[in-house]
C-alpha cells in the first residue's frame, strides 16, 4: 500500500493545544496512519511527527533520529507515556514542522523511560538518551496540547507565534 503524505498544522491551529484520546483498539487505519506520518516526517524532513500535527487527535507518534549516519530507525508508538525521568537534564535547541524555520532552547530530562504499544499491538518500553529523549519528550507534549515554544519566555513565544500567522496568512493567499 502505498503511503501518503498528509498536511502538517501550523502554529496557532487550536487542535495543536487539544490533549489527544489514547488509542482504545489498533485498526489497520491507524497503522496507515502511522505510515503516512512516517511518509510525512521524512519528507519534511523531520525526525519526529505526532498524530495531532496532522489532524487527528489521537496518541501516536513517530519518530526517527537517526539522520545520514545509517539505515533508519523509526519508532511508531501508539499511547506513549514516559514512566520514569533522569534528575540530569539536558538542553537542545528545538524546532517544530508545526512551527517552520523556528528554533529555541528548551531544557529536558537527559534521560527518560517510554512504555507504549507498538503497530503490531505488543507492549514496548524502551530507556532514550540523547536526542532520541529530547525528541519523544518533544512529541509526548503534542499528545498533551503542549508546544515546545511553551517552554520559551513569554516574548519569544508570541514573537513566534506572530511569524506564524504570518507565514499562514501567506501561504492562504498563495
Amino acid at each position: 500500500m502505498k503511503r501518503m503524505k498528509r498536511p502538517i498544522l501550523i502554529h496557532p491551529d487550536p487542535r495543536l493545544k487539544k490533549v489527544a484520546a489514547p488509542v482504545a483498539d489498533l485498526s489497520d487505519e491507524l497503522r496507515v496512519l502511522a505510515d503516512d506520518m512516517l511518509e510525512t516526517m521524512y519528507d519534511a524532513p523531520g525526525i519526529g511527527l505526532a498524530a495531532p500535527q496532522v489532524g487527528v487527535m489521537s496518541r501516536l507518534l513517530v519518530m526517527d533520529c537517526v539522520k545520514d549516519d545509517g539505515p533508519p530507525q523509526p519508532f511508531v508508538m501508539f499511547n506513549p507515556e514516559i514512566v520514569s525521568a533522569s534528575d540530569e537534564k539536558s538542553v537542545y535547541e528545538e524546532g517544530c514542522l508545526s512551527i517552520p524555520d523556528q528554533y529555541g532552547e528548551v531544557e529536558r530530562p537527559a534521560e527518560v523511560e517510554v512504555r507504549w504499544i507498538d503497530r503490531d499491538g505488543k507492549a514496548r518500553e524502551e530507556l532514550f538518551a540523547g536526542l532520541w529523549a529530547t525528541c519523544v519528550q518533544h512529541e509526548i507534549d503534542h499528545l498533551d496540547g503542549k508546544l515546545f515554544i511553551d517552554y520559551l519566555s513569554p516574548m519569544k513565544r508570541q514573537m513566534i507565534t506572530r511569524k506564524m500567522q504570518k507565514l499562514k496568512r501567506e501561504r492562504a493567499r498563495v
